[in-house]
């Protein structure tokens, strides 16, 4: 399973990287810290929705270390 597909493996306050739903056709990444989580399922294909502490909301695609 690709990062960011499992619930569980996201935390609150997390650094990670996340495609917007107006970046998904050039993939673009947009960085910051997970302020809530979206996604009710264990699991989603295209990555756990969360919203960022800047208010931007999108799909987990890579957790930054």
């Amino acid at each position: 399973m690709v990062q960011g597909q499992k619930r569980a493996d996201i935390k609150y306050s997390m650094d990670v990287g996340i495609v917007l739903k107006e970046d998904q056709s050039s993939g673009y990444i947009t960085y910051g810290k997970v302020q809530k989580i979206l996604t009710n399922s264990p699991t989603h294909p295209h990555g756990i929705k969360v919203r960022l502490t800047s208010g931007e909301v999108g799909r987990v695609k890579e957790f930054v270390k």
